[in-house]
């Protein structure tokens, strides 16, 4: 009799073993399935409305990126409505003055929100042009 109470003592232990184990593993997968925090996203420079509304723009502005990018290089045309240096030019943080240099930048700190690498800036500025042109 005593071999079958130290059997049921371990069969016990092995379960409590278990289910701390469990315990454990759901509040790490719980801890790593957590929304990443959202973007801080500085008020606009202008503080005019931007040209499309908030969910237009977080919905479709790479779309308008592209028309223009498209526009402007088989049409010759600039300057107009979705821009990319009119979106940078409202948009630069105060701190960097770009939209692009740091982590808390307007278009990187929603791009790294998202998991979304920004290519634009390889080739263009991510400062307004009056920044730009001072920079070296």
């Amino acid at each position: 009799m005593p071999s079958a109470r130290l059997t049921g003592s371990g069969s016990a232990r092995r379960a409590l073993l278990a289910l701390a184990a469990l315990a454990a593993f759901a509040a790490a997968t719980s801890a790593a399935l957590a929304a990443p925090p959202k973007p801080a996203i500085e008020p606009a420079r202008s503080g005019t409305q931007c040209v499309e509304d908030t969910a237009t723009m977080r919905r479709s502005h790479m779309n308008f990126l592209k028309h223009q990018r498209d526009e402007t290089v088989h049409g010759g045309i600039r300057g107009a409505r979705h821009s990319l240096k009119d979106c940078v030019a409202c948009h630069a943080s105060a701190k960097t003055g770009s939209v692009a240099a740091a982590s808390t930048d307007f278009c990187q700190s929603c791009h790294a929100y998202a998991a979304v690498k920004i290519d634009c800036f390889e080739c263009h500025t991510g400062k307004p042009p009056a920044l730009a042109q001072r920079a070296p």
